[in-house]
């Protein structure tokens, strides 16, 4: 049926539903009928025509009832009177960009898109970017998200209104129609997503009679791979791979498929089998289920309808609020939830295409709307417990579980604070962690968690994200309910945290090591969990002192019932200094403890909070509490992790050393390790000093030993003591130090943060990221940072690589402090290296000083009495008695350290009460008590520190002992009030200058006497060395020796000078060769050669490439076309240069023989390794140069030049007869001549017609077959065995690699590789040099020239290695191309060819002429410099020709005076014009002069290298300057070239000959075309090729890859965008759906790509990633950090700090050159060297 008779129908039917007294019971009578007709039932329809059925048959009368008339109509009336939504509402895919911004969210999980971004203010903010996991929604609009800028411009209504509900109300019976509607809709679709009958339907909806269709459907799971879905489906179901494949990947996208229809048996058969074979691979079998078809329609349309239900929502805010009505009223019934609850509560029974269609519907509903956000958010709360039950035992991502909802609930400040109110959502959330972990309980109620299940854990940790999203703003206002449910709240999470107390304790090992190591992970992971958590309900409760006083109460209630149990042994006394302590023994090393004590920790924290709001003084008696036991456990900690330091705990293993590390580190350090600190000081604030003091010293079990009631000869016991007597020290350097906490000191935030800052960047300068890491973070991911950062550093930019860096500045210096509790201890020392270095670079002492504190707020103010009692003067003078004593096992450097230390603390400290207040006031007597003499030993600390000055052991610690004694003497004029007198310091120093003196002239001695030795023994070990190399060549890698290793030495410069004046390197006028002598040394043996032709070979190392660096038409490669035998190319480069090959080099040079040693080395090492094959193809006879390591395939001879015997006055006779008519007469002859020797079969020789037609053209005087040697022939140059092997060897590999043929070195097309390789490397390096606006001559890199010389010496002497007759066949056919009389039928026209290839082509070919039967001969230096001359005359004619023929656009020039030049010029192209028939525009002859130039000077470069590197001749000065102007430049070149400096006198010098032969080269038919436009010419100058543009704003690519669309697939799927930065193309990495074949393999996009736009070579950046991807084969690529920088100079792979980045120009061109040069398989091979990889990565998938 036709759309249009299906119209009315659709309206009709909807009447009748509409007029039906029960239109429940008729809409679902009709769906009994349709629906299994349509979906499932009868027979398959195509997903198509299934979509249109469904379209008219049910969709279209639904919507007809729903706007009671036609849904057009309908529609348009609804728009005119609707608004836009305020919010965005996007739902992100997985992988989405998405944008967060740092000054404006409320917190992190506050988004917006990609689109809303771009159009909202924060674009100019601080913000951050990263991937979203999938499931989120864009905040665009909503108010509670922002501070400011909620709505970008598309969503901002004007007025900022907060969500409005009762916006656009719709027609009450359109309303209630809706309603209706949805009513009886929703409750079908929620039916059918919670059905679980699989064979029946309600009674409603049974059909009259039941078909035996069945279905067999295959459910997804997270326990079956990909690949053992499809094993499965292939054996069960007989499907071939793809159709698995394609099944496999349904089911993992849909959450379930029907892999067979048929009657119930067979379809039963398939279930079994299928359980029964995939039972094999796995424990599980798969989940397969038989339904009904019937049952299965219903289900798949009810699927459809919630897509539908989308649609419809979307028309209107009416229909969002009647659809939310539907779904959140309570069920009439009552036992059953509402709709919406029915469908959360069945949610992990669902499969995932029903999950999505569900989020997605609460999305794009529910949360669009404030009063339905705040309904659904309350039924979400009351199923909360459940919700998450379910998921914990659900196998599928949190991202399609129904409780990732909460992250869109739980954020909204206003409603997470009326869930605490009326739903108390913390208690609910606690409760539900709690009965989660209630398995993990032991007998004395903590947690153990031996043998937990990973994956469920860390499922029950999700739970403790959305505790932390509802505590994220805290309230301004408390109301009454609220402190009442919050509190309620607290006391549950304290129970939490009494489970945690105490748990898990650990018992030091005596004898033998732990033989299971005990479970630790899951303890820190719940730590890890709670921290933030912790900080937020402390920040919550100093919000309200009422609240922070009850919360303290309630938690040192909890700590009351926690502590009851701790110790084994009555209180005993213990004495020390006439002081008396009466404490319960208890030893660390004895008895279990710990690290695990939040209750303690949060009260330390809400203590702190107590002193600095003030509210301490409303605390009910604060005496009643006992410091000591409220210290007991955090101090038994802190004991703990200073004997794991001392090594006492080492037979614990690793699991203590790793909670130690943790217990310390930052992640988890605030809430464990400073916490213990704090209450630490808390107690030291409230408890009597010496008491304290012997606290700390019984449990640091140090009580004895500084009561010198114990000693001992046992070492390892000693060194104990000293390692605990050092870690002791420095607990007390830190209890009084540490005052950067506020409350403990009136110091802000901020402060805190400079002070971690300055003690990171005193380690090192550190990059931006480095100093986030070493710094905590809040809940909202912020450390603080930024706003500090520049006050106390100084940004270094980076280089081309590298990161920007921050250097502490110096005023902020004096803040260090080498004790500083953060410290590591890695760190610890490289901070005071770092330091006493710095001082003494500045010429200062090395007495690191300890800085001058902040002051203590009242409540701690009693801390710095430590100082003066008694036990501290006492520990102190045990220590530097010990010292003075100088027993070396009684004391370390670092005890005394930390002893100056902390005397240097009490200075400061009373220096500071001193200047203060005055001395009367003042009760700190720390420097009277020292000066003191003791009542024992007699020795004060004052005269004990003036001995241990002069102690050689503590050299070290000499300038920090003098600045201790200069404090002493300060601190004692401040009390006298005199000035500190000079006398004191010059005194002391005296004696100790002459003792220093001496000192130093002894250490210069023995310093000379030991340099002396030490030459001596480098001398042996050098000889020793040249000895191994001689015997073990093999063995030898890398030997830094000489400074200019394997570069060319050159001896004698004299000669070059002399022939200065005669810079022409072609032609009779040419200069001569200068007499060199090279002499070499072997990168492998070291020993030195001279570059001789005879001589034994020396080589270069190379690589041989395909190219497409200088493609004029990206994208095409090259076939080797075979339309004749070897007529176009190789013979021919055609214009575009579509792919060359490159031959470039390292420039390091060996012997043959060493390489060949070496590389069989290399063989037989890599087949033993295993990822070698990675990096180097054995089989393609690939290897990393020994020295340099870069990749090489090959290696080139080095040839040196032929010497020249050059005759001027014979060559300027000659020249008067060798003509260019005559030197083509001659040629054609021999040519002849030549194929009537050879009798030429396999050529397709031209009549005598053509011949005489050549003869014709050249006039009379007719020469015959052996006038070419008239005019000059010599022997051919002789090369040894092993350079004429290595010349086979290089060919055969340029051969192999270019073509991409099998290795085969006696193919005719050898040698035409050979010369195509020596073309194309010097257009690739001219390339080089214009991009780099380089001079032409003396800006290469030495590797670079050394390599160009050898690469064009190989392919001049080419010719002697293959059959002269294939050369001479050759050589005939590129003139050809000029000669048109020797053209064959295919020879292509000027157009068609490249002219530099053809030159070299020639130049090289030429000498094969030549060749006599019976002897070798070749043409003398006169014969060949005319044959230069000419070929060159001629080429450079036909290229400008072609030049001229490409040209359409001729750019007027401003009309200069009338040069013989711009005659020339106009008398050419009218010549040319009349030739081609082409209308003369009116065209002056200096635009056509310009053009010219600038077309052909590229040419003319790439010949001026060439002859260069094949003559020798020096080129003129002009050249190695960038400075001179281009015409300066182009006369030099034409000078050079022994070309007129007016390229267009050639055509009238010529005349006679260039006429014929340009009218036939302009008839050619190709000709023809090209002009009228039929085909693509290429124009010159060539274009210049470079990477793309990329835009200077990340934000804008990533736009680009938002928007982008899969070329093959129509899912939403993640996709890996990826762009091509050669061509631009956007590409689809990574995915099956653009998978292609390449020779027989299935290969990924971006391979397939780079094997037609870069011949194999690929430069990708892949934009979610942000990095560039590098491929150089199928198999081979490494990945390169991006050319994008944050503001803080850093690359970001992966987005994982999501800053805003921006273009690094220096970069790009770096990338730009990388690639330019051929550098990117170097830059691969290194990469892999480097990354030690066990498992390849499938490049080739990319």
């Amino acid at each position: 049926m036709a759309e249009g008779e299906k119209s009315p129908d659709g309206l009709e039917l909807s009447k009748k539903w509409l007029e039906a007294a029960d239109s429940r019971a008729e809409l679902l009578r009709y769906l009994k009928e349709q629906v299994p007709q349509i979906f499932c039932l009868r027979k398959e329809f195509s997903p198509q025509e299934e979509e249109d059925l469904m379209q008219s048959r049910l969709l279209y009368p639904l919507e007809c009832f729903l706007f009671g008339e036609d849904p057009q109509e309908g529609l348009e009336k609804l728009k005119q009177g609707s608004t836009s939504s305020q919010l965005c509402g996007r739902v992100f895919k997985e992988g989405e960009t998405v944008y967060s911004c740092r000054d404006c969210a409320i917190d992190p999980t506050c988004v917006l898109c990609m689109d809303c971004f771009q159009d909202s203010v924060h674009k100019s903010h601080r913000y951050k970017m990263h991937a979203s996991s999938g499931g989120g929604f864009c905040d665009c609009g909503d108010v509670e998200a922002w501070k400011i800028g909620p709505c970008c411009s598309k969503h901002d209504p004007g007025a900022a209104t907060a969500m409005v509900t009762d916006e656009c109300a719709l027609e009450p019976e359109l309303y209630e129609r809706a309603e209706k509607l949805l009513r009886v809709l929703l409750h079908y679709v929620t039916d059918f997503l919670v059905w679980e009958e699989s064979f029946d339907l309600s009674a409603e909806l049974q059909p009259r009679q039941k078909d035996n269709a069945y279905y067999c459907v295959l459910y997804n799971d997270e326990h079956h791979s990909y690949d053992h879905v499809i094993y499965t489906l292939q054996r069960s179901v007989n499907c071939d791979q793809a159709e698995a494949q394609t099944h496999t990947a349904l089911i993992d996208k849909e959450g379930r498929r029907a892999v067979k229809r048929g009657p119930l048996r067979s379809c039963q058969q398939a279930k079994d089998l299928i359980r029964s074979n995939s039972e094999h691979i796995s424990l599980q079998p798969l989940r397969v289920e038989i339904l009904h078809a019937a049952v299965m329609a219903h289900q798949t349309f009810a699927l459809r309808l919630g897509s539908w239900f989308q649609k419809i929502i979307s028309y209107s805010a009416g229909f969002r609020q009647a659809f939310c009505q539907v779904a959140l009223e309570p069920n009439t019934d009552g036992d059953h939830p509402c709709l919406i609850s029915r469908l959360m509560l069945h949610d992990a029974k669902m499969y995932k295409g029903a999950r999505k269609i569900v989020h997605d519907l609460i999305f794009c509903s529910m949360l669009m709307e404030t009063e339905s956000k705040r309904l659904f958010a309350i039924e979400f709360t009351k199923h909360y417990k459940q919700l998450q039950k379910d998921f914990i035992h659900d196998d599928h991502e949190r991202s399609i579980s129904i409780t990732a909802l909460s992250v869109q609930i739980f954020t909204v400040p206003t409603l997470a604070r009326q869930l605490i109110e009326e739903g108390n959502v913390i208690k609910v959330v606690v409760d539900t962690v709690m009965e989660l972990l209630h398995e993990h309980l032991d007998d004395s109620n903590r947690f153990f968690f031996l043998g937990y299940n990973s994956d469920k854990f860390s499922r029950i940790q999700v739970i403790f994200h959305d505790l932390r999203y509802i505590l994220i703003s805290k309230p301004s206002i408390w109301t009454e309910e609220l402190r009442r449910q919050f509190l309620e709240g607290f006391k549950v999470f304290l129970g939490l945290l009494k489970c945690m107390q105490g748990m898990e304790e650990v018992k030091r090992q005596f004898g033998q090591h732990i033989a299971v190591e005990p479970e630790w992970e899951a303890g820190f992971s719940l730590q890890i969990q709670l921290r933030h958590i912790l900080a937020m309900f402390q920040d919550w409760c100093s919000s309200d002192d009422e609240i922070l006083l009850l919360t303290f109460k309630e938690c040192h209630e909890f700590l009351m019932q926690c502590n009851n149990q701790s110790f084994r042994k009555e209180a005993t006394d213990y004495y020390m200094c006439k002081h008396i302590l009466h404490v319960r023994p208890y030893k660390v090393s004895q008895e279990p403890v710990s690290i695990h004590l939040p209750i303690s920790r949060l009260l330390a924290g809400l203590y702190v909070l107590l002193c600095k709001t003030g509210a301490i003084e409303h605390l009910d008696n604060p005496e009643s509490y006992d410091y000591m036991q409220l210290a007991e456990h955090p101090l038994r900690c802190v004991v703990l992790a200073a004997q794991v330091s001392a090594e006492m705990w080492r037979r614990n293993g690793l699991s203590l050393v790793s909670q130690v590390y943790y217990y310390q580190d930052v992640k988890c350090r605030e809430e464990m390790y400073d916490k213990d600190i704090l209450m630490l000081q808390i107690t030291a604030s409230k408890m009597d000093p010496n008491h304290f003091l012997m606290l700390i010293l019984l449990r640091f079990e140090l009580f004895d030993y500084f009561n010198g009631s114990c000693s001992s000869k046992d070492q390892d016991e000693l060194t104990q003591w000293n390692r605990l007597t050092e870690e002791m020290l420095y607990l007390l350097i830190i209890i009084v130090g540490e005052r950067y906490v506020p409350g403990i000191s009136q110091v802000t935030r901020e402060d805190v943060t400079m002070r971690e800052v300055v003690h990171l960047l005193c380690i090192e300068p550190m990059a931006h990221s480095s100093l986030v890491k070493g710094l905590p973070e809040n809940e909202s991911h912020e450390t603080g940072l930024e706003t500090v950062i520049t006050k106390v550093s100084t940004f270094k930019k980076p280089g081309v690589s590298g990161h920007g860096l921050y250097e502490v500045k110096k005023e902020r210096l004096v803040e260090f402090n080498p004790f500083f509790y953060h410290y590591s201890r890695s760190q610890h020392s490289k901070a005071e290296e770092s330091q006493k270095k710095r001082r003494s670079q500045e010429g200062n002492d090395k007495a690191l000083r300890p800085p001058v504190p902040p002051a203590f707020c009242p409540a701690f103010s009693n801390i710095v009495r430590l100082f003066c009692c008694d036990i501290i003067i006492h520990i102190l003078r045990r220590v530097l008695q010990r010292a003075a004593e100088d027993q070396a096992t009684h004391w370390t450097e670092a005890m005394i350290q930390r002893a100056l230390h902390l005397i240097g603390q009490a200075l400061l400290e009373e220096k500071t009460q001193l200047e203060d207040r005055t001395v009367e006031e003042v009760t700190f007597d720390f420097s009277l008590k020292a000066r003191r003499i003791g009542s024992e030993h007699g020795k004060s600390v004052f005269l004990l520190l003036s001995k241990i000055k002069a102690l050689p052991s503590l050299e070290a610690q000499k300038d920090m002992v003098k600045w201790v004694l200069q404090m002493f003497e300060i601190v004692k004029c401040l009390r006298e009030k005199s000035s500190p007198t000079a006398s004191m310091s010059v005194e002391t120093t005296k004696p100790e200058e002459s003792a220093q003196d001496k000192e130093k002239a002894e250490r210069k001695r023995k310093a000379e006497a030991a340099k002396l030795h030490r030459q001596k023994i480098m001398a042996q070990m050098s000889a020793m060395q040249k000895n191994f190399i001689e015997s073990n060549k093999m063995l030898y890698d890398n030997m830094p020796d000489s400074g200019t290793q394997g570069e060319p030495v050159t001896t004698s410069d004299s000669c070059a000078m002399e022939q200065r004046e005669l810079c022409v390197a072609v032609g009779p006028h040419r200069g001569s060769t200068p007499a060199e002598r090279e002499v070499l040394t072997c990168i492998l043996c070291q020993e030195e050669q001279e570059v001789v032709a005879q001589a034994p070979a020396m080589v270069l190392t190379a690589c041989v490439q395909r190219s497409t660096v200088l493609t004029q038409c990206r994208g095409k490669i090259l076939t080797n076309r075979a339309d004749g035998p070897g007529t176009s190319y190789p013979l021919l480069m055609p214009p575009e240069l579509a792919v060359g090959t490159h031959t470039g080099s390292c420039g390091h040079v060996m012997h043959a023989t060493c390489w060949q040693k070496y590389f069989e080395a290399v063989q037989n090492t890599t087949r033993n390794r295993l990822h070698a094959e990675l990096i180097i193809d054995l089989e393609n006879g690939e290897y990393l140069c020994p020295l340099c390591k870069s990749l090489c395939n090959t290696v080139v001879p080095l040839i040196p030049l032929e010497p020249l015997m050059f005759n001027y006055e014979n060559a300027e006779i000659i020249g008067q007869h060798l003509t260019m008519p005559r030197w083509i007469q001659i040629l054609s002859a021999r040519i002849k001549g030549l194929k009537s020797v050879t009798q030429d079969n396999d050529c397709n020789t031209e009549g005598n017609s053509a011949d005489g037609d050549a003869m014709a053209l050249c006039g009379e005087g007719q020469p015959d077959f052996r006038s070419i040697l008239s005019y000059g022939v010599q022997e051919p140059r002789k090369f040894s065995d092993s350079i004429a092997e290595m010349l086979v060897v290089c060919a055969t590999t340029v051969h192999r690699v270019g073509l991409q043929t099998a290795p085969n070195e006696l193919c005719p097309r050898v040698p035409l590789m050979a010369w195509n390789t020596c073309a194309f490397t010097i257009q690739a390096i001219e390339n080089i040099l214009q991009e780099g606006e380089k001079s032409l001559f003396g800006s290469l890199q030495n590797r670079q020239l050394a390599g160009l010389k050898a690469i064009v010496q190989f392919s001049a002497s080419q010719r002697l290695k293959s059959s002269q007759a294939v050369i001479q066949r050759h050589f005939t056919d590129m003139l050809g191309v000029l000669l048109p009389v020797m053209s064959r039928k295919n020879t292509p026209s000027l157009l068609e060819v490249d002219f530099f290839h053809l030159l070299v082509g020639l130049v090289l070919s030429i000498p094969s002429l030549y060749q006599e039967e019976a002897v070798d001969l070749q043409p003398s230096a006169v014969s060949s410099a005319y044959n230069h001359l000419h070929i060159l005359h001629l080429v450079t004619m036909a290229h400008i020709l072609q030049v001229l023929l490409s040209s359409t656009d001729f750019s007027p020039v401003a009309g200069g005076e009338e040069t013989e030049e711009v005659r020339a010029a106009a008398e050419l192209y009218n010549t040319v014009s009349q030739h081609t028939g082409r209308l003369v525009p009116d065209v002056s002859g200096s635009s056509v002069a310009e053009r010219v130039r600038r077309g052909i000077e590229p040419f003319l470069r790439c010949a001026a290298l060439f002859f260069n590197c094949l003559t020798g001749v020096h080129p003129p000065e002009e050249l190695f300057s960038t400075s001179v102007t281009s015409q300066g430049q182009m006369e030099a070149l034409c000078s050079y070239l022994a070309l007129p400096s007016n390229v267009f006198q050639l055509f009238q010098e010529h005349r006679d000959t260039v006429n014929p032969l340009m009218q036939r080269w302009c008839g050619s038919p190709a000709i023809t075309k090209a002009l009228k436009g039929k085909i693509q010419t290429v124009r010159y100058p060539r274009g210049r090729n470079r990477l793309i543009d990329l835009p200077e704003d990340y934000s804008a690519l990533l736009n680009q890859a938002s928007h982008f669309q899969c070329p093959k697939s129509t899912d939403d799927e993640r996709k890996h965008p990826t762009l091509c930065l050669f061509c631009g193309a956007m590409l689809c990495s990574q995915s099956s759906c653009c998978l292609s074949q390449l020779d027989g393999e299935d290969v990924g996009a971006c391979t397939a790509h780079a094997a037609t736009c870069g011949a194999g070579v690929g430069m990708f950046l892949r934009i979610r990633e942000c990095e560039i991807i590098l491929m150089a084969s199928k198999t081979r690529g490494s990945t390169y950090p991006a050319p994008y920088l944050d503001d803080y100079g850093e690359t970001d792979p992966h987005l994982v700090r999501g800053n805003p980045l921006h273009l690094c120009p220096e970069r790009y061109r770096k990338l730009n050159q990388l690639w330019q040069q051929h550098c990117i398989l170097e830059e691969i091979a290194r990469s892999l060297e480097v990354v030690n990889v066990m498992f390849a990565f499938e490049w080739q998938m990319l």
